[in-house]
């Protein structure tokens, strides 16, 4: 009798590793590669972010200003006439590495739907920091160079 408990036991575990609940379906591994990849971009952002001087993260604030607009738009911040002097080279173009990861993980967001709460924050987030590193950017241009 011990037997035939012991393997009805052994097929329930079975069947529920198996199935392993409704979020790992088929397409978890593919899910899981996304997120992996919207995370190595976004830490590439904040490191890019700590070397601009702009801190970690961007306010909620901004985040939630700039969720609406897509990447392109949010770049466009300088006038279109905008020449970057030698002494803003790094940060114009950390802002644009920052611009193209967000581009990126909104890509990424977008593949993995709507309803990806992880991935749309950080597209939203992403988005922000785009427009924030742009705008230093453009300040540093904009700025009389010192002692002159």
């Amino acid at each position: 009798m011990r037997g035939i408990a012991g393997i009805a036991l052994g097929v329930a575990i079975a069947v529920v590793v198996a199935c392993g609940g409704s979020e790992r379906g088929p397409d978890f591994p593919w899910k899981l590669q996304k997120e992996n990849e919207i995370t190595a971009l976004w830490t590439q952002i904040r490191d890019w972010r700590r070397e601009a001087k702009i801190g970690l993260e961007p306010t909620q604030s901004d985040v939630f200003q700039w969720r609406g607009h897509n990447v392109p738009e949010i770049r466009r911040v300088c006038t279109e006439a905008h020449e970057v002097p030698p002494r803003c080279n790094d940060i114009c173009d950390l802002g644009t590495a920052i611009c193209d990861n967000a581009e990126a993980i909104c890509q990424i967001a977008d593949e993995l739907g709507k309803d990806d709460e992880y991935a749309q924050g950080k597209c939203a987030s992403a988005k922000a920091s785009c427009r924030e590193a742009k705008q230093k950017c453009c300040n540093c241009s904009a700025a009389p160079a010192e002692g002159g």
